[in-house]
């Protein structure tokens, strides 16, 4: 009974953070809109904080994957993959030198998490199957799908044409572009945060077995 009630207070407070981050995030939009009248551009709060949102995820995964042995390669990957992720989001930081050379800065990226990740390949199929294989995935596959997909068709520009016709304006297309794509990026933070930190007990049992294993090499 006592593990019950805890399962299912822990489950109402993540339930209350996630609704107050996600809220919190959601008011960046507000902001743009109705303070600052910049109409969601690159320098948008909403889009500086897409990009802080990708930064802190491929941080926390770069970082863990130092301590966690055993799924290292995995964790190498997931974060590469965010990482290109904002890669594409500054896109236009990269436009400055040339129009699109993002693409080849995310390719040398993905190069470079591969090499790491074949440093140790056993631990690439047991760190992504434990990955998917948490219940917070399907979080992170929301969220996913959200920035992927759904704002993508959200956001076609004929889509928002025909339904405003003469009314038009372009504004309350990047409003529902951004603020979808927002979303998802706060759901894969959640998902994430939640994973690295439920799965944290892993870092502490790899950390023991270099331990043990130093103090039998010098024993």
């Amino acid at each position: 009974m006592r593990e019950q009630i805890l399962y299912i207070f822990h489950e109402v407070v993540f339930f209350l953070i996630s609704a107050v981050f996600i809220t919190a995030m959601m008011f960046s939009v507000y902001i743009d809109v109705n303070w600052m009248h910049n109409a969601l551009h690159e320098n948008s709060l909403s889009e500086v904080l897409q990009e802080v949102i990708l930064a802190l995820i491929t941080g926390m995964f770069f970082v863990t994957s130092i301590n966690r042995i055993e799924i290292r390669s995995g964790l190498i990957l997931i974060g590469g993959f965010y990482a290109c992720m904002l890669i594409r989001e500054l896109d236009f930081l990269f436009d400055y030198i040339k129009h699109g050379c993002w693409v080849w800065f995310a390719l040398f990226t993905s190069a470079v998490c591969i090499v790491l990740a074949l440093r140790s390949p056993q631990s690439i199929m047991r760190g992504l199957a434990k990955f998917i294989s948490h219940r917070t995935w399907l979080m992170s596959a929301t969220g996913l799908l959200i920035v992927l997909v759904f704002s993508r068709l959200f956001g076609m520009h004929q889509l928002w044409q025909n339904l405003m016709l003469d009314g038009y304006n372009r504004v309350v297309k990047n409003m529902a572009e951004e603020s979808s794509e927002l979303l998802g990026y706060s759901f894969c933070f959640l998902a994430s945060a939640r994973y690295l930190w439920q799965t944290r007990s892993q870092e502490n049992a790899s950390l023991a077995n270099e331990k043990a294993k130093a103090s039998h090499v010098f024993s």
